[in-house]
């Protein structure tokens, strides 16, 4: 796994490569980028420990649905009402995000206290086992400037492509 310290600068010099990479890959051939990027998603995952990072859920704050708020408070035994109050804050977007970084139910571990529960755009991330990667490309792409693993997927990806 790549060092937390040495990704933005990786990530940022590999930024335009990896926007032009995308850029050049006709729709017709986003089913063919799919199955690159899920294999390459499941050979850097079977070595990939994200308890030793943790840094998604050191910096970035998820968006929040109804349906999570619903969920999370249910888990923490809380009315909704009291979760919104005591852990979320409404972002520019209009979007309930939490009020602090790192989450609040990252532990010291790194284990999420309420990983059952957690939020869908945490269980989503980082995008890269899921279809459209092609129109998923701009989000894959921020992905990998904190994520090491979707740094090494995407440059995996770059070198097994046709």
């Amino acid at each position: 796994m790549l060092f937390l310290d040495k990704l933005s600068i990786l990530a940022k010099k590999a930024e335009h490569e990896n926007k032009a990479f995308f850029k050049n890959i006709r729709p017709g051939k986003a089913n063919e980028l799919d199955k690159i990027f899920h294999l390459k998603n499941t050979e850097v995952f079977s070595h990939t420990d994200c308890l030793e990072c943790a840094h998604c859920c050191k910096t970035l704050g998820p968006r929040l649905s109804e349906r999570d708020i619903r969920q999370l408070s249910k888990a923490l035994n809380i009315k909704a009402s009291k979760f919104e109050e005591q852990y979320l804050r409404i972002d520019e977007d209009g979007d309930y995000v939490f009020k602090t970084m790192p989450c609040p139910f990252l532990g010291s571990d790194n284990y999420c206290s309420v990983y059952k529960y957690r939020p869908k755009a945490c269980s989503d991330y980082p995008h890269t086992h899921q279809p459209e990667i092609l129109r998923k490309s701009k989000i894959t792409i921020k992905n990998s400037f904190t994520c090491p693993a979707v740094y090494e997927i995407i440059e995996e990806v770059k070198k097994s492509w046709k």
